[in-house]
């Protein structure tokens, strides 16, 4: 698979202009492999990421769909927070939760015939599905109580799982015995993940 190629973007692009060209660069040859990106110039852009996940520009939503998802390619979580990289630049961004919403899940047949693989998509485009290199785990919100799910995207980027696709997983869920009592859990490509102790209201 061929990838952005480091000697092809302009060093004199940056900011937001300089993301946008690397990621368009990528365009549908994959996920850029930011991984292996250590731009020496790194700074920061007034770019936020709302707990609902609707990404801003100094304040303003991004309304286009096409450039959030874009910017998503070219998104790293980093030591010290949460960065869109490029070969030659690296911008840290305000995330308030998650990055990703995943708006959709479907229970599917698992490729061995045993059980189901759940199936997530999300709200920037990704196709994920559950399993040991995509945990589910969910956290209890301290100011509510609620529970609040995420799912592993790719590379410790994760979705919040939004309420009515976690309504769907209470409704797949079944009891099993675990070393903290009774849970309520998923299975899906194999791993088994514990969503909600047994008698958890479920809505």
């Amino acid at each position: 698979m061929a990838y952005l190629n480091p000697m092809t973007v302009d060093p004199t692009s940056s900011g937001l202009a300089g993301v946008t060209a690397a990621a368009k660069e990528a365009g549908q040859r994959g996920l850029p492999p930011v991984h292996l990106w250590h731009p020496t110039h790194c700074g920061d852009i007034d770019i936020r990421i709302r707990k609902d996940g609707v990404w801003f520009h100094e304040g303003t939503p991004i309304g286009r769909e096409a450039l959030v998802r874009l910017f998503s390619t070219v998104l790293r979580l980093d030591p010290d927070g949460y960065h869109l990289v490029t070969p030659v630049e690296k911008l840290k961004i305000q995330v308030e939760d998650a990055p990703f919403i995943a708006t959709r899940v479907d229970a599917l047949p698992s490729k061995d015939g045993v059980g189901d693989t759940l199936r997530f998509e999300t709200n920037v485009g990704d196709v994920v599905e559950a399993g040991p290199d995509n945990a589910i785990r969910v956290e209890t919100d301290p100011a509510t109580g609620e529970p609040r799910p995420y799912l592993h995207v790719r590379r410790g980027l994760e979705a919040l799982i939004a309420r009515p696709v976690f309504y769907e997983l209470a409704e797949l869920a079944a009891e099993r015995d675990t070393p903290d009592g009774p849970r309520l859990g998923v299975t899906s490509n194999g791993a088994w993940f514990p969503i909600a102790p047994v008698g958890a209201h479920r809505g």
